[in-house]
């Protein structure tokens, strides 16, 4: 059985990709599936990560421009999931959308603010742009983070989004200290990303 690839993404970087990438692994590898991440990042924050934070979730450097290429060649085939994590896609255009073209599903985070909601255009213009690449279509949502509760603003950016014809998933990722200042240490506490591994799960089903 071919291994679900879950893409992360967004245009710029300070959006949590690393982070949400990460807590989702650990989310899928505590419901005992096999879990491989690929940091797709010249950077490699999810790399260094996984050996400051002593990862159990095997994680291997890759961040080349035909990824989709090469990725079938490196998942065992033991493995249930990849998940990506890229760059940003305004400094790695061909990175980010071979990451894209690699992905059953899309996973796009962002905090609920103006700055950030005008970001969307264009990753919503590179998904549909390699769409006609991939053999089956990919599902995307949206990943809110650091949210805050009861705010406003929450549900505004949803019904913006939503308008647009793009989905946003029920879970919201609040805004944690902890999460915050999660790099570099183990990944224990799941929080929300635990219920947000299982509608991105529901999602690549679906898709």
């Amino acid at each position: 059985m071919k291994a679900r690839v879950i893409t992360v993404t967004n245009l710029k970087g300070g959006s949590a990709k690393t982070t949400s990438c990460a807590y989702l692994a650990h989310a899928y590898a505590a419901q005992g599936l096999s879990v491989l991440v690929v940091d797709a990042d010249p950077q490699g924050s999810a790399l260094r990560w996984s050996e400051t934070g002593e990862w159990e979730v095997p994680t291997l450097a890759l961040p080349v421009k035909n990824l989709h290429v090469r990725l079938a060649g490196i998942v065992p085939a033991t493995t249930d999931l990849v998940l990506i994590d890229t760059p940003p896609l305004d400094e790695n255009a061909g990175i980010v959308y071979s990451a894209l073209r690699a992905a059953d599903t899309i996973v796009v985070t962002m905090a609920p603010t103006m700055m950030e909601y005008e970001r969307l255009t264009d990753v919503w213009a590179a998904i549909d742009e390699v769409e006609p690449l991939r053999e089956t279509p990919a599902a995307a949502a949206v990943l809110l983070n650091r949210t805050i509760p009861n705010a406003k603003s929450t549900e505004t950016f949803r019904d913006l989004i939503t308008e647009g014809g793009h989905h946003v998933l029920t879970t919201t990722i609040p805004r944690r200290e902890a999460i915050a200042q999660a790099f570099a240490a183990p990944v224990t506490d799941l929080g929300a990303y635990a219920g947000a591994a299982a509608e991105i799960a529901a999602l690549e089903v679906a898709a």
